[in-house]
C-alpha cells in the first residue's frame, strides 16, 4: 500500500454517436470523485491535429483514433481511494449511476492505469 498520492487515468473508446450519454456519465463520476475525497482534472475528448503537426517521431509515433477520450484524477493517497471506492458503492447516486451505465455502457472499452510522478 502506498502512502503516495494516486493518480489515475482512464482511457475510452467511444461512439461519437453516443456522445450525449458520455457525457452524462462523466458529469456523474466528475461529481462523484469530488464528493469523496478526490480531484478530477476532466475528461478528453480527441480531435484532429492542428494542421502541419507532423509527427516529431514519425518512426516511433502515429496519430492517435478520433475516438478516444481520456479522464483523469488523483486522490491524496492509496487509502483515500480506497474509500471513495467503498464510499461511492454506498451512494444513491453512486449506486444509481453503477446500474444505470453497467447496463447500457456509454463507451465500447476503457483502459485505466495509475500513474505515479515521475519528477
Amino acid at each position: 500500500m502506498s502512502i503516495a498520492g494516486v493518480i489515475c487515468e482512464v482511457r475510452y473508446r467511444i461512439d461519437k454517436m453516443a456522445i450525449d450519454e458520455f457525457k452524462a456519465y462523466a458529469e456523474t463520476w466528475m461529481r462523484l470523485i469530488e464528493r469523496y475525497g478526490g480531484t478530477h482534472h476532466g475528461y478528453f475528448i480527441s480531435r484532429e491535429a492542428p494542421a502541419g503537426a507532423a509527427m516529431s517521431f514519425p518512426k516511433a509515433g502515429e496519430d492517435e483514433a478520433y475516438n478516444v477520450a481520456v479522464a483523469l484524477f488523483s486522490f491524496p493517497d492509496d487509502n483515500a481511494y480506497l474509500r471513495y471506492r467503498d464510499d461511492v458503492a454506498r451512494d444513491a447516486e453512486g449506486i444509481e449511476a453503477n446500474s444505470r451505465f453497467g447496463n447500457s455502457l456509454p463507451f465500447i472499452s476503457y483502459q485505466r492505469v495509475f500513474l505515479e510522478r515521475l519528477s
